[in-house]
């Protein structure tokens, strides 16, 4: 806060002071220097003449305490004295009082605003969810809006701008019955206020919410609850994940004419399995606190989770740790209900087993097997006479008849090998994204923009088409293949190489799909109808 006189009134006074001084010194030069003394009092009495002319003529220019800084309020009542200026007001869950000067803006939300008959608004007024009162007399020089309240003025007040009332009270007082939330819970760091008669039945109405949901679908809560149990680390990542690719999916599809269709689908399927996993989580915290048998029936499934809600509902008293639990109990179980999606998923379209590769041992040649005598045993006698005569020349017949044996047979299909991991993917993209980049610099491309995307996509096109990999995937050992094992076609390698564009454009969804795919494939994988596969190091070059 500064002390600041008007500059316009203070130019003013000393001109007038001045001409005032210049005068009664002229008057006092003229006449004869017999006594100083009495001119010296002549000019001080003119000065303070003027003095006084100058605030009678202006009585309202008086020094004012000035604001430099926004005023800043939430939660915390405020009053602008007479006299008194500020560049703007921003308050929230406050009553605000102006009697002096607004040099921008004032917005109240969710509180009350009083403009008395010596307020100066220099910009609009905006007051959402609460009344507004103004004096006669008051000024606003552009433009009042109201939402969510009323406006009561007494005598005529005209904004300089428009005026625009929206709603009624009765929203302002709904919006008023929030503040109690907000001050002592909110901002204290927990969700629920045991001192606020209405949360007690929005308890009650997520409890019944729960256990009808723990009815219906039984199954799934069960599973959820397990997997929270047995893997709660995993849980809670995997919920971060989908809340994280949550929002960039449904902006991508609202971008679309035909994805916009799909978005209310989207965003259902996210609530009920946001439900199904709060639920799921809820039980597993009974289960802890009181064991569950596996095959324990309905009502020992509602016991667990009326136990569960009863130590949620106490943490979520507590300051700082009621929003810690409610935030990690949120993400655990929407990581649990994804990952029982999952499964529910792969049991319904298993991945498909392809059976071992037989080898059929080389046929014996039919002249040898018609040319071979029958050995000869003697029924009496214990043993066979050799006869070297016959002996030579049988293995003479055999060794003409007998062509070449054939090569051993090798398996072809490529595709019964494992699936590469994610991190060996994103490995051999990164060498590849190296080279390429040390070969833009050598070529001296870089004063071109956009050369480095289009020869990483080529580089990746041609020599897919050439040796079914990359240099980053020969160090790696990874080759992509067909779905039926076989190697890619130019066709095939120039539709992934320019589908693949569009997996990573998508915010990288299309990449991180793999994680949840049974065959390890990304999106431009499925478009194409490839595979990547861990191959042994002499297959990775065919």
């Amino acid at each position: 806060m500064s002390y600041l006189p008007s500059i316009s009134q203070t130019s003013r006074r000393v001109v007038m002071a001045l001409a005032a001084l210049l005068s009664c010194a002229a008057v006092a030069g003229a006449q004869p220097d017999v006594d100083s003394r009495p001119s010296a009092m002549r000019v001080v009495r003119a000065a303070l003449a003027v003095e006084r002319v100058i605030r009678q003529e202006r009585p309202d220019e008086g020094r004012i305490f000035h604001f430099s800084r926004p005023i800043v309020r939430v939660g915390q009542d405020f009053t602008l004295g007479e006299g008194e200026a500020v560049r703007e007001i921003q308050s929230g869950l406050a009553d605000i009082t102006v009697a002096g000067q607004v040099d921008d803006d004032v917005v109240v939300i969710v509180g009350s605003l009083h403009l008395m008959s010596t307020a100066k608004v220099g910009g609009s007024v905006l007051v959402v969810g609460g009344p507004l009162t103004v004096d006669s007399g008051a000024t606003v020089e552009r433009d009042l809006v109201v939402i969510g309240g009323s406006l009561s003025t007494t005598g005529e007040f005209t904004p300089g701008g428009q005026q625009v009332v929206i709603g009624n009270l009765a929203v302002a007082h709904t919006l008023q019955a929030f503040v109690p939330w907000v001050t002592r819970g909110l901002l204290l760091g927990r969700p629920l206020v045991p001192d606020i008669a209405w949360m007690w039945a929005a308890v009650g109405i997520f409890f019944f919410i729960y256990l009808m949901v723990n009815a219906l679908f039984a199954n799934p809560v069960r599973v959820v609850a397990d997997t929270v149990t047995a893997r709660p680390l995993s849980s809670f990542l995997l919920g971060l994940l989908v809340l994280v690719l949550a929002v960039p999916a449904i902006a991508i599809l609202a971008a679309t004419v035909v994805g916009l269709a799909v978005v209310p689908f989207v965003l259902c399927g996210l609530v009920i399995g946001a439900l199904i996993g709060k639920a799921g989580v809820i039980r597993a915290t009974g289960r802890s606190v009181v064991p569950e048998d596996e095959d324990a029936g309905r009502v020992r499934a509602i016991v667990s989770m009326l136990i569960g809600f009863a130590v949620l509902t106490i943490a979520y008293m507590i300051p700082v740790l009621g929003f810690i639990t409610w935030a990690i109990t949120g993400a655990i179980g929407l990581g649990g209900a994804a990952s029982a999606f999952r499964g529910a998923l792969r049991r319904e379209h298993p991945p498909r087993v392809r059976p071992p590769l037989t080898v059929e041992p080389a046929a014996a040649p039919e002249s040898v097997a018609a040319g071979a005598p029958e050995p000869a045993y003697a029924d009496a006698a214990p043993m066979r006479t050799f006869v070297p005569e016959a002996s030579a020349a049988v293995d003479d017949a055999a060794g003409q008849a007998l062509p070449p044996s054939p090569p051993a047979a090798v398996a072809t299909d490529l595709a019964v090998y494992p699936r590469a991991t994610f991190l060996d993917r994103v490995a051999a993209f990164a060498l590849d994204a190296i080279l390429v980049g040390i070969a833009v610099n050598v070529l001296d491309l870089t004063r071109h923009d956009g050369y480095y995307p289009l020869m990483l996509v080529a580089y990746h096109i041609a020599f897919w088409a050439w040796r079914g990999t990359t240099l980053g995937g020969i160090v790696v050992g990874l080759r992509v293949v067909r779905v039926q094992g076989t190697d890619l076609r130019f066709a095939d390698a120039l539709v992934r190489g320019l589908t693949a564009v569009f997996s990573i454009a998508a915010l990288g969804i299309g990449c991180l799909w793999m994680l949840q795919d049974p065959e390890k494939q990304m999106w431009h994988d499925k478009i194409a109808g490839t595979l990547v596969v861990k191959v042994p190091r002499h297959l990775v070059l065919p």
